[in-house]
């Protein structure tokens, strides 16, 4: 009885030093009371964030052409007691929303740009909008708005006295092709920040641990001769000839580079009626490749297909360089961190309607997945040049340390730039993912402003991981390309 006695005891003894314990570390006290700060405030913002959403949504301007979009977000920020310098880096629809003074100093990156020809009312059967070209096949509409709203929850902080710091919201347009991020990037935007971080629409929620493809793009112009092409073809020298030339030569090339390359085009113009010989052709292509410095070697060799094809048809050609993009470096620092913030935050719970909505949308998917996906969280695995895309937060990770994550805004199984994409992202399926995504970036932005030796690791990592490598753009010294989507 008596050993029962003094078990009790130092049980008893080991619970009151163990919540004393708990009580004696102020610091992450107020860390956890900010984060619960954060998330109140954010499930408050929700259905304004909503409505940004949808608008947006509704607007899907273009890469550079985004006016409307920008202007909101602006407005929304300038609301809520920021500072933004619109129109840098000389693309009009770009900008740098500020609040708070002094290190550490904490980036939160917003897209809004829509992808042209798709389009799609949310609706679970294919029902595109008459008269509309344009559709957010990616969600960017909701990657801007998240974006901005956990700003304005960490600002709020900082007024409060709660956090010290800067936190900047980047307003960066054109991500689908046009590289708006690599611009700031060259401007030197991103120079004074600590740490960036970033997110973007998905089937899953995960944080972002593969890297992207790095990519080059440009639109390659030939000209010729225009002739009657019956009473006189002798006398012309068709420009779309040379763009078929090029295309011929660059598809036979596909055999003779390395196999995780990535080589697509579209012909923009290949001429106006068959009766006349076009002096006039445009193609645009994209190259690709899990290392920049293989890009920059197969894209030279794309240049050479299009100058043989001029020289083989006698017609003359240029490029204008549209886009270019680095790989993505993964921090795995920052990657823990923000795991631990998307397990707290969880996913996404379907409502009885948007299960009935996503099991009606599944059947005309590739692969379907099960709708438990939305509602659970991926466990960190790092997959080294697994991803098969680009991004021009890519030129972003090479500057500062980078971190993302992806949120569940669209029906499981869903793939990016489709149509099923545009659906979800216009129900309350793809903003309530909107909203996972708002919450772990504020409470990931928490973290990295309440501890020094967080960013100094993270650093210390991205130090490590460039090496002596010295960031150079990979689409040169050319000015944004704002009439691309002309």
């Amino acid at each position: 009885m008596k050993k029962l006695f003094l078990g009790a005891m130092l049980l008893l003894s080991f619970g009151a030093w163990a919540q004393k314990k708990a009580k004696v570390d102020p610091a992450t006290a107020q860390i956890n009371a900010n984060k619960e700060t954060a998330i109140a405030a954010l499930n408050n913002a929700y259905d304004a964030d909503k409505k940004t959403a949808l608008q947006i949504w509704d607007f899907a301007e273009v890469g550079y052409k985004e006016v409307k979009s920008a202007a909101l977000h602006i407005q929304h920020l300038r609301d809520a007691g920021f500072t933004v310098e619109t129109g840098v880096a000389g693309i009009p629809t770009a900008f740098v929303a500020t609040y708070g003074t002094g290190s550490p100093a904490i980036g939160i990156l917003a897209e809004y740009d829509a992808l042209p020809g798709i389009n799609q009312s949310a609706s679970a059967e294919r029902d595109p909008i008459a008269g509309k070209n344009a559709g957010h096949a990616c969600g960017h509409h909701l990657f801007g708005t998240a974006s901005v709203s956990a700003g304005i929850a960490i600002k709020e902080l900082i007024a409060a006295g709660k956090l010290k710091g800067t936190i900047k919201v980047f307003g960066t347009p054109a991500e689908e092709g046009g590289s708006g991020k690599v611009f700031l990037v060259r401007e030197g935007l991103f120079n004074n920040l600590d740490a960036v971080i970033h997110w973007h629409p998905d089937d899953v929620n995960a944080i972002t641990t593969t890297s992207a493809l790095a990519n080059k793009s440009a639109k390659f112009k030939f000209y010729g001769i225009s002739a009657h092409a019956a009473a006189a073809p002798d006398q012309g020298r068709s420009a779309l000839d040379a763009v078929e030339a090029m295309d011929n030569m660059v598809n036979m090339m596909r055999e003779h580079i390395p196999q995780e390359t990535r080589i697509h085009y579209v012909i923009t113009n290949g001429g106006k009626a068959p009766n006349v010989i076009p002096d006039f052709a445009e193609v645009y292509y994209y190259v690709r490749h899990p290392r920049r410095k293989e890009v920059v070697e197969i894209f030279d060799r794309v240049v050479k297909a299009a100058e043989g094809a001029a020289l083989g048809t006698g017609t003359k050609f240029s490029y204008d360089i549209i886009g270019g993009t680095h790989d993505l470096l993964i921090n795995k620092t920052l990657a823990e961190t923000m795991q631990a913030n998307l397990d707290k935050v969880g996913g996404v719970k379907y409502t009885e309607a948007e299960i009935a909505f996503a099991t009606k949308i599944q059947p005309t998917m590739v692969a379907p997945v099960d709708l438990a996906t939305a509602a659970s969280i991926k466990p960190l695995t790092y997959i080294n040049e697994g991803n098969s895309g680009s991004t021009d937060v890519g030129d972003v990770s090479y500057t500062k340390p980078t971190v993302g994550l992806r949120a569940a805004t669209w029906v499981p199984g869903t793939a990016a730039h489709s149509w099923q994409a545009v659906a979800s992202g216009g129900t309350e399926i793809g903003t309530k993912g909107m909203l996972v995504a708002s919450k772990t970036m504020a409470l990931t932005a928490i973290d990295l402003m309440s501890n020094p030796e967080l960013i100094k690791k993270a650093t210390e990592e991205f130090n490590k991981s460039i090496g002596d490598y010295k960031y150079k753009a990979l689409l040169g010294d050319i000015k944004p390309a704002l009439n691309y989507r002309d």
